[in-house]
């Protein structure tokens, strides 16, 4: 019998209590509220702006400022993060950061990922919490860095009456100022932790099982545009899973993401710094590969004689692989190279080789995408007429 079963891992307490307990108090507390008294439209607007609060400390805070480093952030900044985090009720950011970096070393292993998709979307979306498994120990060693860190070791110290203070009063100070106190404890205070919650575990179970692969198929993590809605831009999860320093979940302009929009908008204004970015030829390099192997698992599924057109296209996409390999080994050895150059003109003619190079590497990938399209076509093709069969 696995360490991991249900059956011999001790119950959480004070997790099952607060995960199960709060929806319990919810179902029965808002429809008798909402019975007696009704909630004001200023209650409804808490709810919201108290939600983008909690899971915003969560996002940008817990996840891209502490977990990944992905950008540095000043005093006021990391303080505001720090309360919004604590008013989420997930756990001091020293035990979050743990497990989650625990998570990315060890992604999918049933034994070692803390939420292992592959135990099933019940066991990483909630059940691991409500269970003490070996799993989820952790011995902080992973976290130096924040070890170090006196604001978060001040949370961590004192968790339990910062969230006592964050999640009645911040709600209670709201509701006072709009003159309907319980209205807003109950719906910016009740309703808003349990989405919170709900929200942040889409991350690790949805976003694991519903999505596409456009940039690793090495794990389970995928991307998917309406997780992205509900989780603050955290949806774009296949891009994070290979590229976790960025700070950008959402990598291309018309993906939504608050979470990158906050940290770019907090940095415009000298609030945050040295925001992290993958080069966007490392992301290209991720997603033409990822790209040539659905091209050759689709060209598989018709065998590799069934047309002459498929047969030519196999062979084109092979070629094509060779020519972007070979750029990218060119432009590795360059860029070691530019870090080694000392003298101005050796400098120089890297700097034009890198040049040389960039427009080569953008030649290749048009040259992908016009084999992509017509190869497309071909399969199009071959599908109806495979139906006419």
């Amino acid at each position: 019998m696995s360490a991991d079963s249900p059956t011999r891992a001790p119950i959480n307490w004070p997790g099952a209590i607060v995960l199960l307990g709060t929806p319990l108090a919810a179902m029965i507390l808002l429809p008798w509220y909402a019975y007696h008294h009704d909630f004001s439209t200023a209650a409804w607007v808490s709810l919201f702006f108290l939600l983008a609060l909690s899971s915003l400390g969560i996002t940008a805070g817990y996840h891209r400022l502490w977990s990944h480093r992905t950008y540095e952030a000043s005093w006021i900044v990391r303080f505001i993060l720090m309360i919004a985090g604590t008013f989420a009720i997930q756990n001091s950011i020293l035990f979050w950061s743990s497990g989650h970096r625990v998570h990315h070393r060890h992604v999918d292993d049933i034994e070692l990922d803390p939420y292992s998709a592959k135990k099933g979307f019940w066991y990483s979306h909630i059940g691991w919490m409500l269970r003490d498994y070996p799993s989820g120990n952790t011995d902080y060693k992973n976290v130096p860095d924040l070890l170090n860190d006196k604001m978060v070791m001040f949370q961590h110290k004192y968790y339990i009456p910062l969230v006592l203070a964050t999640n009645l009063g911040i709600p209670a100070l709201v509701g006072f100022a709009v003159g309907d106190f319980w209205g807003v404890m109950l719906l910016g205070g009740l309703l808003r932790l349990i989405i919170s919650h709900h929200v942040t575990f889409f991350i690790n179970s949805l976003c694991h099982m519903w999505g596409t692969r456009p940039y690793t198929d090495e794990n389970t993590a995928r991307d998917n545009f309406w997780l992205a809605i509900f989780t603050w831009g955290e949806g774009y999860h296949n891009y994070h899973h290979i590229f976790q320093y960025d700070y950008r979940n959402g990598v291309k302009w018309w993906q939504y993401d608050p979470t990158k929009w906050l940290i770019w908008s907090l940095s415009a204004v000298g609030l945050t710094r040295n925001l992290r970015r993958i080069p966007s030829f490392n992301i290209k390099r991720a997603e033409l590969t990822m790209k040539f192997k659905y091209a050759e698992k689709d060209l598989a599924i018709f065998g590799h004689n069934v047309n002459e057109d498929i047969a030519l296209m196999k062979q084109k996409i092979s070629t094509e692989y060779e020519t972007f390999t070979h750029t990218l080994n060119e432009w590795a050895k360059l860029k070691e190279q530019e870090l080694q150059a000392k003298k101005a003109a050796v400098a120089e003619k890297i700097h034009q080789m890198d040049t040389k190079l960039k427009q080569e590497f953008h030649a290749v990938e048009q040259s992908l995408i016009e084999q992509s399209e017509r190869m497309e076509m071909v399969l199009r093709s071959l599908r109806k007429e495979i139906k006419r069969v």
